[in-house]
């Protein structure tokens, strides 16, 4: 499905009835690597997910990004939904998205899972490697793009021995504009630090890490979940950054466990 927020047009899928749950996918993919979650949570709940501002079928228009315009645009697409207050699951870029919108919009969101992502901004040298890898998808184009992200995305075991899961992040990351890439990298660069937030944070939340997240370790899920109120943090085994799809039942699991109390 498709409608049109602040100017361009978002995809978008929404499927199934019940407590409202809107998942925020990590860059540089798009909304199927959800697609696991989407099946076995949407007989029981409604399930909306985005390809984000950049990515997949929706537009990527050339020109400066921001997460705080990316979390209006999610905002405008609960608005068109008549989706007054969700469960939000926002991974990596989701998560720094999700922690926007909730700047902007707390009473919106009635709880928040936060997956392989963290409140602290780039560092110097984080900005930098952003910067580098803009001029690299410009030149280089989205396949070299994949290249560099798919160690930094998966442990190597599955780089290894799980093909498919491989081919399919692939996939996504080549199926994203150069505009939409390069955007998104700027965007993520000029984010503010969320750590002073963290306390402010009064809806239920979940934390959750694959223990073999390099990209944002164990460490930086703690951290964040030292900081929020009651908030529970999940360690998931042989998972690396994206922990949706290395593991999608122990993941999938949490998210319906949580879910549950929520409704």
């Amino acid at each position: 499905m498709h409608t049109t927020a602040n100017g361009i047009t978002l995809a978008y899928s929404d499927t199934g009835a019940g407590l409202p749950i809107v998942f925020l996918h990590a860059f540089p993919l798009n909304r199927t690597m959800w697609a696991e979650q989407e099946a076995a949570l949407s007989s029981h709940h409604r399930i909306i997910t985005i390809d984000l501002r950049g990515h997949g079928e929706s537009d990527a228009p050339l020109w400066h990004y921001s997460l705080d315009q990316t979390a209006e645009d999610v905002r405008a697409l609960l608005d068109h939904l008549s989706i007054a207050q969700a469960l939000f699951v926002g991974l990596s870029m989701g998560g720094y998205i999700l922690l926007a919108f909730y700047r902007k919009y707390a009473g919106r969101v009635k709880g928040m899972v936060l997956a392989d992502t963290r409140a602290q901004a780039d560092q110097p040298e984080g900005k930098v490697g952003r910067f580098q890898m803009a001029q690299t998808a410009y030149k280089q184009g989205p396949t070299a793009i994949a290249n560099i992200m798919i160690p930094k995305l998966l442990s190597p075991a599955t780089i290894q021995t799980r093909p498919e899961i491989v081919l399919r992040v692939r996939k996504m990351i080549e199926g994203n504009q150069i505009s939409g890439i390069a955007g998104d990298l700027m965007a993520m660069a000029d984010r503010p630090d969320s750590v002073s937030l963290l306390k402010q944070i009064a809806c239920p939340t979940q934390i959750i890490v694959g223990e073999l997240d390099q990209a944002t370790p164990p460490a930086d899920a703690k951290l964040m979940a030292d900081q929020i109120s009651h908030a529970r943090l999940a360690i998931i085994p042989n998972a690396a950054h994206l922990a949706n799809l290395e593991q999608p039942e122990e993941f999938t699991k949490i998210v319906a466990a949580f879910a549950g109390e929520l409704a």
